[in-house]
């Protein structure tokens, strides 16, 4: 079986932490090359990974190497630019989330993407989670009837100490371009897609000057149903806490920890099924599924499930979330 050929861009924690140790662990893929600006970061994260492509510029990258696809995890603000040589190139792409900074950004990828007929993904690892894919067949089954409310939040530090991470200009955000649009993309799944009617968010800037550390938002949709969300890298708590409930016609279920609920003939029977794992290894299976489910997509043995298209809408909303705490009032899409 013809192996897929991988080139990471960008050796910051993502990916030492994830990507370069999970690509040792697929059969059907090896990890040919690497791309960082950083010269002492480049040789240090390719002699411990043993990778002998390595390059100072992704560019010379693109043209030396026969990389079939490549994973960008740079930071956000140079996604759009990065992505777009990649696909030109035609190489399939996985870029790490956000895709890109705006909508407008992240338009000019996807518009790439479908002129050059490559795959281009976006990691939104939460849906890899065995527990939320278990929760996805609940959905599509109608277990849970009609889903018509969700409520979710994530409150933990921020995901990077890098300069760029809290600079608005670089990050195009803060702990909703970091944490929120995880929730949001998870809660949208889990709820078949409902479309957008109005957004109200409000943001706090408790221990950041350029960029949100706390988001409360509130969304309602054209079918009536609604999702409420709080994110924060600030509220003052002893642990991080991550939740997620959706409540359908006909029972509900909630993460962290999992439970399911189903109304028959007026009861509420629980119908969890046994515990999969801890937090920390449903987290660590949900990127090593979410890159299994890369490669498979680039062999043409499934579909892209976190597409650019989804992702391009996912940055609709949240602009919209930015102009109504910017406007302090509801923003209708």
């Amino acid at each position: 079986m013809q192996k897929v050929k991988i080139g990471v861009i960008g050796l910051g924690s993502i990916a030492q932490l994830v990507h370069l140790p999970n690509l040792l662990k697929l059969e059907n893929a090896v990890l040919t090359a690497v791309a960082e600006v950083k010269k002492n970061r480049l040789n240090t994260i390719a002699d411990k990974f043993n990778v002998a492509e390595r390059y100072s510029d992704y560019n010379e990258m693109l043209e030396k190497s026969d990389i079939d696809a490549v994973i960008i995890a740079t930071p956000t603000n140079t996604h759009k630019d990065i992505a777009i040589d990649c696909l030109n190139a035609d190489k399939d792409v996985l870029v790490e989330k956000p895709l890109a900074r705006t909508f407008a950004e992240a338009k000019a990828v996807v518009e790439a993407a479908r002129k050059s007929k490559r795959k281009l993904m976006v990691g939104m690892n939460l849906r890899y989670r065995p527990d939320t894919m278990l929760l996805r067949s609940f959905v599509s089954s109608g277990e849970i009837g009609e889903p018509f409310y969700a409520k979710c939040g994530w409150v933990r530090r921020q995901s990077s100490e890098e300069k760029w991470f809290t600079k608005k200009e670089e990050a195009g955000g803060g702990v909703i371009i970091d944490l929120g649009i995880h929730l949001l993309d998870l809660a949208l799944w889990l709820m078949n897609y409902p479309e957008v009617n109005s957004v109200s968010c409000k943001n706090y800037y408790h221990n950041t000057k350029s960029v949100e550390d706390t988001a409360i938002s509130f969304l309602k949709f054209k079918n009536d149903s609604l999702i409420n969300m709080e994110v924060s890298w600030s509220l003052p708590t002893d642990k991080d806490h991550f939740f997620l409930s959706v409540f359908g016609t006909k029972g509900s279920f909630t993460l962290s920890p999992l439970h399911v609920y189903k109304r028959i003939n007026n009861e509420i029977l629980d119908l969890t099924p046994a515990q999969l794992d801890n937090a920390t290894t449903l987290f660590k299976k949900s990127y090593l599924n979410e890159l299994k489910s890369f490669v498979g997509a680039v062999k043409g043995l499934n579909p892209v499930l976190s597409p650019g298209d989804e992702a391009l809408e996912r940055m609709k909303i949240i602009e919209a979330m930015y102009q109504s705490a910017l406007k302090d009032s509801e923003i209708k899409l």
